[in-house]
């Protein structure tokens, strides 16, 4: 057997280990990491979920990536393309790219008795994948959009209902402005609630074939189309692909069409998203400074109170290396006890989080109403190899005071 390896193991878990006079620095420095390793996993859980949500959710609103005209500006008045490009084969046979559907946007103001509340009708066609307001359905159906019959169910958010004192089932007016003001009357098919009350409050969903006729577009003409990936860090490169494949066409009145992704269509709040990182590193970095001075304060007081023990190996034949060796072993030790009260501590909170929402938010400033938890095996694992590593490496310091012990002079004066 390992020399230093057994020889560590009687330090840290035999009983005269227990009670030699570093206990109680012993156990605040297992303490230390494992508070350091919770609130790093915590930190990461909270921050990569509340990313993840609120990134989401905007794509949901908002697809991955957007062709429009050119010349359309951000203010969801649009001008039309062609819904039957020459592009698009080539377009569906990108990699990542998992759907794309067309869409329209208009304008308008919903009134309901006394109430008048200022939307966006988003038109979408038969085309459309469901899959994100399926899972934030709250109340009611989904649309059932035909190709051929113009329907005037509508889907509208809960908050949206609740400000206009609506329900499933109700009727309303909703008025459009160009030359001339005009309306149309529509039915709720349903609610959704995604918790984004600045969205929740500004979409309706609507048949495409409303803001055509609106427009005076025909059925070929639409505000653009959305695509969706299956990979959102490939955001980057594959809006460069559609870009390359769609954005340097030209339509028939001279206009170019413009690509462009989620990150660009709402820079507000993905740049506020990106200010999390920073907190992040400086948590991060925090905790693992806390949790090495406290190892390397307790490793110090774990030699200090061996002093004669390491006399006595060296005086018997003992290397400074082996005997190093024992200290970094038992430094392990503790480190990886550490570990495991940490992780418990934090996957359980994270956990417990996750399936309660116990904590909340405010809804007005961060967008969402709870705090969101994704707490990935990744994270899990980095965050462990990472803690075990910088704090082990950091061991080697305190071990050179060995270097410094003379048997002779410990001996005799022990």
């Amino acid at each position: 057997m390992n020399l230093s390896y057994y020889i560590a193991q009687r330090f840290s878990f035999d009983k005269e280990g227990k009670k030699a006079l570093s206990r109680s620095i012993v156990r605040l420095s297992v303490f230390s990491i494992s508070l350091s390793v919770a609130v790093m996993l915590i930190t990461l859980a909270v921050v990569t979920g509340f990313k993840k949500e609120i990134r989401n959710r905007a794509i949901g609103f908002g697809s991955h990536i957007q062709i429009v005209n050119f010349d359309s500006n951000n203010s969801f008045e649009s001008l039309p393309i062609a819904a039957d490009q020459d592009f698009l084969p080539k377009l569906k046979q990108l990699p990542g790219i998992t759907h794309i559907q067309v869409f329209a946007t208009k304008p308008g103001i919903i009134k309901a008795g006394k109430e008048n509340q200022g939307v966006v009708a988003k038109g979408i066609a038969s085309d459309y994948n469901w899959e994100f307001f399926k899972e934030n359905l709250v109340e009611g159906e989904i649309l059932n959009i035909s190709d051929s019959v113009r329907t005037n169910d509508v889907l509208i958010s809960r908050k949206l209902a609740s400000l206009l004192q609506l329900h499933v089932g109700d009727d309303f007016p909703m008025f459009f402005f160009d030359e001339q003001p005009r309306s149309r009357r529509f039915h709720i098919k349903g609610l959704y609630e995604t918790s984004l009350e600045e969205f929740d409050k500004q979409f309706i969903l609507v048949d495409m074939k409303h803001i055509q006729k609106l427009y005076g577009w025909d059925s070929n003409q639409i505000s653009g189309f959305e695509i969706l990936i299956n990979d959102y860090s490939m955001i980057d490169i594959i809006t460069y692909w559609v870009q390359d494949v769609a954005g340097y066409q030209f339509m028939d009145d001279g206009s170019r069409l413009r690509v462009i992704n989620i990150k660009e269509k709402y820079p507000q709040i993905f740049q506020w998203l990106n200010l999390l990182d920073m907190n992040v590193k400086i948590i991060l970095t925090l905790m693992l400074l806390v949790a090495i001075v406290n190892m390397i304060s307790g490793l110090i007081i774990i030699i200090l109170d061996r002093t004669h023990t390491i006399g006595l190996l060296k005086a018997l034949g003992a290397n400074n290396r082996t005997v190093k060796r024992i200290f970094l072993y038992q430094s392990f030790f503790l480190i990886a006890k550490g570990l495991f009260w940490g992780n418990l501590l934090g996957i359980g909170l994270c956990w417990l989080q996750y399936k309660t929402q116990l904590i909340s938010l405010n809804q007005t400033s961060y967008f969402i109403d709870y705090v969101p938890i994704n707490l990935t095996a990744f994270l899990i694992i980095a965050t462990n190899l990472g803690s075990l590593l910088f704090i082990f490496l950091a061991m080697f310091l305190p071990s050179l005071i060995i270097l410094r012990i003379d048997p002779v002079k410990t001996l005799r004066y022990s």
